[in-house]
């Protein structure tokens, strides 16, 4: 078996058999238990970012899951022609991998549980978990179902489908929902009037937690994938490049996903390896290799390809240069992420903040300056957990109704 196909294969296998909202609970509550008890009565409000797209379908009266959720690289290309025949050219959700794609294929494939079933993202639902009140969501989660943030409501093409009415609702990110649910209270401290507050995706989360504010100003986050978020005065979306736009009060969030970024690193090098071959690296010599880094087949942005293909050959006899040749790569890739962004019509790019586990790799940003030609820096606050949290603040300051 090729190796790109093999690991796609890997993928789906793990994909298949983890039990991933069960993981997502778990790794909520003992969060929560983590906390010093004396901080319990002090926590005013609470909120939580999760990956785009990743979705879920469960029972609307229970809130329970009805099957394993779809990921958010994962693409339902078999839905891909009928969300197209419905939506505008080039519309956000006219690709393989994105939310509404994935609720027409489970729409498509699951005739006994639709009377029941209502479609939450992975921050809605753990969101729900802490308030109770099921079926509300955000606009930045709810963008790649069909959401239209300009008018704040879901566009008539969309509602007119039959399966619109699993939809959730949806309120601008941080606005409160609910007090905290009277069991959880009791069982860690909380104080009574507790807020739980709406989300957002993480790469917005991480650009809240930048603190950039002026148009001009992105965001890069260099986790498991590449996210890429510039600051523009002019919404773009693109399904063709993976562009979209997310609202962010009077301007907007524009930008993209690729599928490239700290997995394919994981791949190849330990912790140790990438730390200690990184030192080794010169940043202000240009490596002659070019990689596409992919984990598996299929790319999101600044091309949406589900057939792509990774392309990390040929790889040299010295680890340092293939480290070196896939760190360049990455920024070449996203330095064409930030032209194309322009050429659609976003603001230019004037200074990029880096958050993420890649902000901590000096010799990566140093590349990145040179091959961007703009200055690169990493954020003061490079969690996207920070922005989360300055959702919370936001939603603090407001009445329940």
């Amino acid at each position: 078996m090729p190796k790109a196909k093999k690991n796609t294969h890997n993928l789906l296998q793990v994909t298949n058999e983890m039990d991933w909202t069960s993981s997502w609970r778990k790794t909520l509550f003992l969060l929560l238990k983590d906390i010093p008890t004396s901080l319990y009565p002090l926590i005013a409000s609470i909120s939580i970012d999760g990956t785009s797209a990743t979705t879920l379908f469960v029972n609307s009266k229970t809130g329970e899951p009805l099957c394993r959720p779809y990921l958010y690289n994962e693409s339902c290309p078999e839905a891909l022609e009928e969300v197209q025949s419905i939506a505008p050219e080039n519309h956000t959700v006219c690709s393989g991998s994105s939310t509404l794609c994935k609720l027409v294929s489970w729409w498509n494939s699951h005739d006994f549980d639709r009377d029941s079933a209502m479609l939450l993202h992975q921050a809605d639902w753990l969101l729900w978990l802490l308030h109770g009140k099921l079926g509300v969501s955000d606009y930045n989660n709810a963008l790649k179902v069909g959401y239209d943030p300009a008018m704040d409501s879901y566009p008539s093409w969309l509602l007119y489908q039959p399966y619109s009415e699993l939809l959730p609702s949806v309120k601008a990110p941080g606005a409160a929902i609910g007090y905290i649910k009277e069991d959880i209270r009791v069982q860690f401290g909380f104080q009574k009037d507790c807020v739980v507050c709406t989300g957002t995706t993480d790469s917005i989360a991480a650009f809240l937690a930048a603190r950039a504010t002026q148009p001009g100003k992105a965001v890069t986050s260099l986790g498991s994938t590449l996210a890429v978020k510039l600051l523009s005065t002019n919404r773009v979306e693109d399904a063709r490049f993976g562009v979209y736009s997310h609202r962010l009060d009077d301007m907007w969030l524009v930008g993209g996903a690729s599928n490239i970024g700290g997995t394919v690193l994981k791949q190849n090098f330990t912790d140790e390896q990438l730390e200690h071959l990184s030192e080794q690296i010169n940043p202000s010599e240009p490596s002659p290799l070019d990689y596409y880094p992919l984990p598996s087949v299929g790319e999101r942005f600044p091309l949406a390809d589900p057939k792509m293909e990774p392309r990390l050959q040929p790889r040299p006899d010295s680890d340092v240069e293939y480290l070196h040749g896939i760190l360049e790569s990455i920024a070449r890739i996203e330095a064409k992420a930030y032209s194309l962004l322009k050429e659609l019509g976003a603001t230019q790019v004037q200074e990029v903040f880096t958050a993420g586990g890649g902000a901590r790799n000096v010799q990566w940003i140093k590349i990145r300056e040179r091959v961007l030609g703009l200055p690169v820096r990493r954020a003061v606050q490079t969690e996207a957990a920070y922005g989360a949290a300055l959702l919370a603040l936001k939603g603090s300051e407001q009445k329940i109704l």
